[in-house]
């Protein structure tokens, strides 16, 4: 842990994140293949929409590493937290005194997929067969497991196969090693996955996907300013382009209480 934070102190003072400014840490999750450097060019122009409604500077800093996402509220050494793993903000508000903020629209859900050739038509079909998922300890298995057991469905009482990431679970369907999986509605497996001709057996209830949260330091009035002007961000062409450019529709500011009861639903 102590190597973790060393490594980011470094890098932190590196971007002058410590000397300046307030610091937004953003998680991909470990879909996300992109290195420090590309991640300040695609979240940087979110930070100065931060920055430039509580007249702040917002500084980016990746957090590559879950441990150092959860040290960095824990800490609150993160002023601002964007992660894709939903569990992770969630957490933030529940268990480290983060406010809501945001989060990103459309929602997200968790998609049970099967091959175009699949015999399979209802959820009540996957009982007995094969399953792939991601990662055990991976938010959207969590999420699919949820999902799958409010359907009646108990996937510690079924052939599943967890593997890395979830383009293995496409893998896992296409060459007939799985006979259905879970993916997210928003991984480039889901959206690529029927224009391939490929079927999506069911849609999950949605949950608040990339959620925005701000530490305790951040006054409400700042908190309010700032949900202010990303509601707004669809009415500029300059601000469309920052949305376009971190791959979101909008920013939904109503969300809070349905991303504080997403880790009861999770873990019930």
């Amino acid at each position: 842990m102590r190597s973790i934070w060393l490594a980011a102190a470094l890098l932190l003072h590196s971007t002058g994140a410590f000397a300046q400014g307030l610091v937004m840490g953003v998680s991909e999750g470990t879909s996300g293949g992109l290195d420090h450097a590309q991640v300040i060019a695609k979240y940087q122009g979110l930070a100065d929409a931060i920055g430039r409604s509580i007249n702040q500077k917002v500084n980016v800093v990746f957090a590559r590493e879950f441990l150092f996402l959860e040290e960095g509220m824990k800490t609150s050494r993160f002023d601002f937290v964007i992660a894709r793993p939903s569990d992770y903000p969630a957490r933030g508000l529940r268990d480290y005194g983060y406010k809501y903020v945001a989060s990103a629209k459309p929602d997200g859900q968790c998609h049970i997929i099967v091959a175009k050739d699949s015999p399979l038509k209802s959820l009540d079909d996957m009982k007995g067969k094969r399953i792939a998922m991601p990662e055990q300890a991976a938010y959207m298995s969590k999420f699919c497991r949820a999902e799958l057991r409010d359907k009646g469905i108990d996937l510690a009482k079924e052939k599943v196969q967890y593997v890395r990431e979830q383009g293995a679970v496409a893998f896992y369907l296409q060459n007939k090693f799985a006979d259905v999986g879970g993916v997210a509605s928003y991984s480039g497996v889901a959206k690529k996955w029927e224009k391939d001709g490929h079927r999506v057996l069911h849609k999950s209830v949605t949950q608040p996907y990339f959620p925005l949260i701000a530490s305790s330091k951040i006054t409400a009035k700042q908190v309010d300013a700032i949900k202010k002007t990303l509601a707004s961000m669809t009415e500029s062409e300059a601000d469309q382009q920052v949305l376009k450019t971190v791959g979101i529709q909008a920013f939904d500011t109503q969300n809070e209480q349905r991303l504080r009861d997403l880790l009861a639903w999770l873990e019930r």
